[in-house]
This record gives C-alpha cells, structure tokens and sequence, in this order.
C-alpha cells in the first residue's frame, strides 16, 4: 500500500523551506523529488537533499511510497545520511533495511555515531547484522557489537562508546593541548571523564571548569567526585529517570566491572522519553507498537488480539444482561438506559486508570501514598455518581413518566462510578503488583468490570424495585 503524497495549501513563503505553512512538505518540492527519482537524476537529487537536517530527510523518507525510498537512498550513494534512519518509523526502516544490499548498509552506518549506528542494526536479522558487521572496521565492529551484546531497551543500547577520558595526573594545560591537536574526538561532548589505568571511572570535569582554571591546575585536584553513573544494563526508561530527576546533560555508562564503557547524552533521553510515552499511549489502546507506517497485515495482527479479548469480556457482559431477560421484556424502558450506566462507568474508570498508569510508570505512586489516592478515587466516583444521578434520574422520570425509574438509573450510576473510581486505580495496581505492564492489559479489565457491574447494577435494582423477577 503506497504512502498517499503530501497535499496542502500553496508553498511557504520561505523558499529554502521544504514545508509549508502547516508543517507539511510543500507539493511543488515533494513532486519535484519524486520527478526526480523517477529520472534517476542523481545530481538533482544530491543538490536537493544537502542542505537538509537529518529529522527533515526523515520525513521525506516517510513520505516517499516504499519503491522510490530505496531508489532514493540508492541514488543519492555515499551522499544519503544514514542517521536520517534514527528519524523514521521502525516499520519504514525496517522495510528500507531490507531491501538494501548490506555492503551499502555497512558503509553507512560506519561514519554514525556509535548510539545511532546501534539504533539501526538493532532490528535487522542476526545473521545480516553479523554479515554487516564483518564489512566493518575492526574497531567499530567491536565497540557495535559490545554495544549490540547488551540487553534489548537498556542504556548500553543507548550509549554512544566516543567520549574523552584522561588520567587524574594531567594537568589543564595537557589536558587542553590534547582537545586541541587530537582529530578522534567526539563531534559534540560536554564533560571529561577522569579514569584509572583499568578505565574505572574516578571523576569527572565539566567543560567551563576546565577553561576556568590555571594550566598548571593538576586534573585530580578539580574533578568532581560525586559520579553519577548508569549501568550498562539498566532499563532505558530507567535511566531517563534519572536524567530528569537530576537535571543530567550527559552520564557515564558502566559495564559489571565498573569500568567505563560510554555515555548518555541529553539527545539519546529525548528520544527514550518520547518513544516510552508513545508506547504507553499505543499499550493503553490495545495496538502495541503500530506507527501510521505499518502496512494493513500489520496492523491487523497488532490489534487482532486485544479485539479477541474484548469479545470475550463483552461477551460477558452480554451473559449479565440475559440473567435479567425477563425483567428487560416486562419494561423495555430498561433495555434503552442500560447503555447510559455502562458507558458512564466505562468512562470514569478510564479517566481513573489514565491517572493511574502515568503516575505507576513515572514512579510516583507508592504504598506511602497509595490508600490516601484509593480514598480520593472513590469520593471522586461518589461525588460524581451523585451529580449525575440527579441529573440523569430527573430526566429519565419525566422521559418515561415514571419518577420511580428515575430513582433506580441514579442509585446504578451511583453505585457504578463508584466502582469505576475503585477499578481504575485497584486494577492497575494489582497489574503492577503480578509484574504485568499496566498499561497492556488495564483498559481491558477496567471496561469489564465497569459494563458488568454497571448492568447488574442497573437491573437487579429494577428487578428488585418494580418487583419484576
């Protein structure tokens, strides 16, 4: 299925703008690309695309149908940049790495930094990674493949393996002569790191202090020795953590010995933090990790299973509904509101359980805290159910000319966002508790509960009012 193309309004004011005034790649620019790859211009091509940032060729990437991405990629030769591929959805570089000849992939990916070259491998089969990676430089397939060893989502998956480290008895000066003359640095970095002979890391130097301080200054004597440092194997989400919680810029990465082995930078957290919270997002809704990317297939095996669960539990719900058959036949007025105290329910408790999972997964709801937020829920749920009892109880009773229907629909929504309050914060926590994501599974158990206490709720109090049963 081919990627529609960008439509909108006429072209940005500003000419060496590849989008127009609402954020989207201008037509005239878009169809002269794709004009272009269609003649297999490769001149054209490479003037077009060099003054772009990485994110921007990205988006052009995204844009193109599947075909003409390989063809522009292919083109453009050792002109494309690889970390554009940083920048795209995982499907679409999924699929681009695929049809790209590993030899191509492996000269590309040698010049990224060591974070994003990793970031691109990643998905690709073992057995081409390995295939990739024995096309590479000694030095660089080591330090990948170091890198490529620790556990999937950690923070040695993350880090970049290119950082300064200098012994403690340098002084300034050395220190400064040795930035200034040696060519294998890295391109962007925002502190050194002091080590001992066996890379333990004994300090650190941010850049000012270095510039602040007399040249004779020995190192040892400035560094900062309150480290802060991140195991290689931790959780990435973890660690992203810890960069907000203490304002990091850039911290060391430490492999079990305790021996440096790279770092984390403000720029790879970004990242983590924005694609932790689109998981989050997708897990609440039931579609894992599907992009607006992923082909039809795809997105049917990603929400084929949650909609199978869901038929399940709403065929439960369906079985409390023909426990009451009889009372629905004797007043059909009950068959109409039944879907009022359902959804209601099914709301609330959603809102719940939004609160819930964010606050589980930022760390901030603990058992210090957990009965006083379990408390406010439930008075919430009854306030709640209070206000819109009365207002649903009072225009159901002159809907069906029957104040005592309206009596019964108010003390079901009373009941039932009771429980929705209860449910969306309890039900999260148990998850959580049995080491299962709350965010995957809670809206499933939380719509459950809401629609069959809801219906129950709702016809045994009319069965047992109207004595119908």
């Amino acid at each position: 299925m081919e990627d529609a193309a960008p439509t909108g309004p006429e072209p940005d004011e500003n000419p060496e703008s590849i989008y127009d005034a609402d954020g989207r790649l201008r037509s005239d620019w878009y169809e002269a690309l794709r004009a272009e790859i269609e003649a297999g211009d490769s001149e054209a091509l490479r003037k077009r695309m060099e003054p772009l940032h990485e994110s921007e060729t990205g988006d052009v990437i995204e844009a193109l149908p599947a075909d003409e991405r390989v063809q522009l990629v292919t083109l453009l030769g050792d002109a494309f940049d690889y970390s554009a591929l940083t920048e795209v959805d995982d499907s679409v570089r999924i699929e681009l790495m695929d049809e790209l000849p590993n030899a191509e992939i492996a000269r590309g990916v040698a010049d990224l930094d060591s974070d994003d070259a990793v970031y691109i491998l990643e998905d690709i089969d073992a057995e081409d990674r390995d295939e990739i990676l024995a096309q590479m430089p000694a030095f660089d397939r080591i330090s990948l493949k170091r890198s490529l060893d620790f556990p999937e989502d950690s923070a040695g998956r993350r880090m970049q393996t290119d950082f300064i480290a200098i012994p403690p008895f340098w002084t300034v000066g050395q220190t400064i002569d040795y930035l200034r003359t040696n060519d294998d640095l890295p391109d962007d970095f925002y502190q050194i790191y002091v080590v001992d002979p066996g890379f333990n890391l004994l300090g650190t130097i941010p850049l000012d202090r270095i510039l602040r301080v007399q040249r004779a200054t020995r190192i040892e004597d400035i560094m900062n020795t309150q480290i802060r440092q991140i195991d290689a194997t931790l959780d990435q989400e973890e660690a992203a953590r810890i960069f907000e919680r203490y304002d990091q810029v850039e911290v060391a990465v430490v492999d079990e010995s305790r021996r440096l082995v790279g770092v984390l930078t403000i720029d790879d957290i970004v990242d983590v933090i924005n694609e932790e919270a689109s998981e989050d997002i997708h897990r609440l809704g039931g579609v894992g990790d599907e992009d607006i990317s992923r082909t039809v297939p795809g997105v049917v095996r990603s929400r084929a299973t949650w909609l199978l669960v869901n038929l399940g539990t709403a065929t439960l719900a369906s079985l409390v509904i023909g426990l009451f058959d009889g009372t629905i036949e004797q007043m059909v007025a009950l068959a109409v509101l039944m879907p009022i105290v359902a959804s209601m329910g099914g709301v609330a408790g959603t809102q719940t359980m939004t609160v819930t999972v964010r606050a589980i997964s930022q760390r901030e709801l603990d058992k210090n805290n957990a009965w006083r937020l379990i408390r406010r829920e439930l008075l919430v749920g009854l306030t709640n159910g209070v206000i819109f009892a009365v207002l649903l109880g009072v225009i159901t009773g002159f809907r069906f000319a029957n104040p005592a229907l309206g009596l019964v629909i108010g003390m079901a929504m009373v009941v039932n966002m009771i429980v929705a309050g209860g449910c969306g914060i309890l039900i999260p926590m148990l998850l959580n508790r049995l080491k299962i994501d709350p965010a995957v599974a809670s809206s499933t158990f939380v719509m459950t509960f809401t629609d069959v206490i809801g219906f129950f709720a709702f016809l045994a109090l009319a069965g047992w009012w109207f004595g119908l049963f």
